[in-house]
């Protein structure tokens, strides 16, 4: 019997047993130094095979549909950054001040790539636009989150030394790999794609390394001493709020300017999306050791909740009466399985 969608997956299993080990066994003295090299080779290794999974194939084929486009990168980038500021008001006492920071980081972080395709696919959606559109969105947020974060996260960080350091680390650790992946797309592409499971592991296992490395630095400095329960469940209420609006503004939006329904749940699962592979490393290479702990949290809570409730809202999609262009996507799905 297969495990229901709204539920965790193995994935996410594994994030609470590296959590709870940091928590108890979290890394200190030289072996804060091991994991620091290890875990940078992990960040670069990550965004190495992130370039080389990018299909330019696919990029190239969406680009005609430059409106859908438009408007996932401007929620992304744009409307969830607003959200964070318009609702800090009402929600900011439900968490502490440097996890509502945290909530913002999350709002600046690209869209997820497998997950927005594999529900627009589910829903019946936009696969072709659902794929280049993911695609642009991690290929943009290398280059848009950390000047977001610097501007919009910590601005108290935005003095020419810092700023310079932390572009810097961004483009050794990040961009280089990142582009060397990609510029060898067309030689290693399709040995990655062929290899997903093999790759998978070595994927995941990075995040986990890094989540590891992070909360063993904030457990340090003592993050659950300073973070109270009531905090949590607020970081809860927080993130499924967001995640709420974030979807009705989508779906109103997909809908006031026009596009058909396939569009409308690319745009609704392409635009509501926050890349936890992508903002776990990241964070990494943006905040200092003891603050990537706290900077996660939301990110990690959040994946999970976006997870849930997309399954959900892609089977509700699912269910429509067929038409000519529901069957489009299907064949289009059937072709790129």
């Amino acid at each position: 019997m297969s495990r229901p969608k709204y539920l965790p997956d193995n994935f996410t299993f594994a994030l609470l047993a590296t959590v709870l080990t940091a928590s108890l066994l979290p890394a200190t003295g030289a072996g804060t130094h091991f994991f620091e090299v290890l875990t940078t080779i992990a960040i670069a290794l990550l965004f190495f095979l992130h370039g080389a999974k990018l299909s330019r194939a696919a990029v190239i084929a969406g680009i005609s549909h430059w409106r859908l486009h438009l408007l996932v990168v401007a929620c992304t980038f744009v409307l969830f950054p607003l959200l964070g500021f318009v609702l800090k008001p009402a929600l900011s006492w439900l968490v502490t001040p440097q996890l509502y920071v945290g909530v913002m980081y999350l709002c600046v972080l690209p869209a997820t790539v497998q997950s927005a395709i594999a529900f627009t696919s589910m829903a019946r959606g936009n696969i072709p636009a659902a794929v280049c559109s993911a695609s642009a969105s991690t290929l943009l947020g290398v280059f848009i989150t950390p000047v977001l974060t610097n501007l919009l996260v910590v601005p108290h960080n935005s003095g020419s030394g810092s700023a310079l350091d932390g572009i810097g680390k961004i483009v050794l650790q990040l961009v280089v790999p990142f582009m060397a992946g990609h510029l060898l797309q067309p030689l290693i592409g399709g040995f990655v794609k062929r290899n997903a499971k093999v790759i998978k592991p070595v994927d995941q296992g990075s995040i986990l390394l890094v989540v590891y490395t992070a909360f063993s630095a904030a457990v340090v400095e003592g993050l659950w001493r300073q973070l109270p329960l009531s905090a949590f469940i607020g970081l809860v209420v927080v993130c499924c709020v967001l995640l709420a609006v974030v979807l009705v503004s989508t779906t109103m939006l997909a809908r006031k300017l026009g596009f058909s329904k396939e569009d409308e749940i690319t745009i609704v699962f392409c635009g509501s999306k926050k890349s936890l592979a992508s903002g776990v490393p990241m964070a990494k290479v943006l905040f200092p050791a003891a603050m990537v702990g706290p900077m996660v949290l939301p990110v990690m809570l959040f994946h999970q909740i976006q997870l849930m409730t997309c399954a959900i809202l892609a089977q509700r999609y699912a269910r429509r009466p067929d038409t000519p262009t529901a069957i489009a996507a299907d064949a289009a799905a059937r072709k790129l399985a």
